[in-house]
């Protein structure tokens, strides 16, 4: 079983930053792809960016230029730096890990909250 904590949310100005972090509690085998997932007020949960244990990665065109996701596989961490932030961008966001060889091995953190607001 594999537990994801998120951290650093939080309300930032827009064109401003924010760095998300979510850390596993088991270990999270190299052939996890873990991603970032974003739920805004009124909308369904959509993807943000993935990346792949051999560190490809893929982003959502709203996002593209402006978010990196990157990941620490010593530390079972993946990140997600957020620049030049927008209002559109407030949502609470997920952390997510899933086993590419087992999709039944699919996790989730229980999120934590961005709001972009002058």
């Amino acid at each position: 079983q594999v537990q994801l904590v998120e951290s650093g949310g939080g309300l930032v100005q827009p064109g401003g930053s924010l760095r998300l972090s979510c850390a596993a509690s088991g270990s999270i085998f190299t052939n996890y792809v873990l991603g970032w997932y974003r739920r805004a007020p009124g909308k369904q949960r959509e993807v943000v960016a993935r990346i792949t244990s051999g560190g490809s990665t893929n982003y959502a065109d709203s996002v593209k230029g402006r978010f990196t996701i990157s990941r620490d596989n010593a530390k079972n961490t993946v990140y997600l730096q957020m620049n030049n932030l927008k209002p559109e961008d407030t949502a609470v966001y997920f952390c997510n890990a899933r086993d590419s060889t087992n999709p039944s091995r699919n996790y989730w953190g229980q999120g934590t909250q961005a709001t972009v607001s002058s």
